[in-house]
């Protein structure tokens, strides 16, 4: 990937870092990931978050692409939008594509 290309994904995928900067906001992720789409009840249920805090993180989320609702019967539910997590991965590869290169031109140095 070209340098240009890797920054102009990085730009893109920065929103996406900074929605999972947050504990909370994480931890939804990862439960809409492990247990698919959730509604906001289901989502606080054993939880000391409150819903309109959820709702919140709800709004972060989503203004980032990182999921979307759709209305199931009076309540909304929440879901990945897995392609978004997939560009953010896409991005975090190439950076640590190019700390491996990195790491490979310092170690040649040291060697020689």
């Amino acid at each position: 990937m070209s340098s240009r290309r890797s920054n102009a994904a990085l730009k893109r995928s920065a929103p996406i870092f900074a929605a999972l900067g947050d504990a909370t906001r994480l931890h939804v992720v990862s439960r809409l990931s492990s247990e698919g789409p959730l509604s906001i009840t289901q989502l606080t249920e054993g939880s000391e978050v409150t819903r309109q805090a959820v709702t919140k993180h709800l709004g972060v989320l989503a203004s980032a692409g990182v999921v979307h609702d759709f209305r199931q019967g009076r309540e909304r539910v929440w879901e990945l939008k897995t392609q978004q997590l997939a560009a953010a991965r896409r991005a975090l590869d190439a950076i640590s594509k190019g700390w491996g290169e990195a790491l490979l031109r310092l170690k040649d140095i040291v060697e020689s």
